[in-house]
């Protein structure tokens, strides 16, 4: 992990310790979330990551691994990108959430529960649809006897 502090080294400190800033490589990051580098340099493409950048390195901060973690468990969840997105843009409004955030949210949820359940329901259907055409299949085999191909 990168890290860096907000007084220079060697100054005199008086009081508390400097607050230690986390900084992130892309690999550290793609290690602590189970997911390739590639897949965070498209979710940067996609605006949801803006890592600071050292020449050719990327160096990602508290901010954006809160952010890739929202994104991963949005795209888990079944958000499109689009969703995931507004869902980010709230968390970074207000971090720790409000009313409209919250309810936006629930929304979201919402639909993808009832789609979930239309689906399960699609499903049923169609399961009761192979099991007709299989029993149909094994009384015309059945019927059939021991003819010959």
């Amino acid at each position: 992990m990168i890290q860096s502090s907000s007084t220079a080294p060697g100054a005199a400190q008086d009081g508390p310790l400097p607050r230690q800033t986390r900084h992130y490589s892309i690999g550290e990051l793609a290690k602590m979330f189970e997911v390739t580098t590639r897949t965070i340099r498209f979710y940067e493409q996609e605006g949801l990551l803006a890592p600071e950048r050292r020449g050719q390195t990327r160096i990602y901060n508290e901010k954006d691994r809160v952010r890739l973690k929202l994104t991963l468990r949005g795209k888990r969840l079944g958000f499109s990108l689009a969703e995931i997105r507004e869902v980010v843009m709230m968390y970074d409004a207000m971090p720790d959430g409000n009313r409209r955030q919250l309810q936006r949210l629930l929304e979201i949820l919402a639909n993808k529960r009832a789609n979930l359940e239309r689906q399960l329901e699609d499903i049923r259907l169609m399961q009761l649809d192979i099991d007709d055409v299989e029993r149909r299949a094994l009384d015309v085999l059945a019927s059939l006897g021991d003819q010959p191909d």
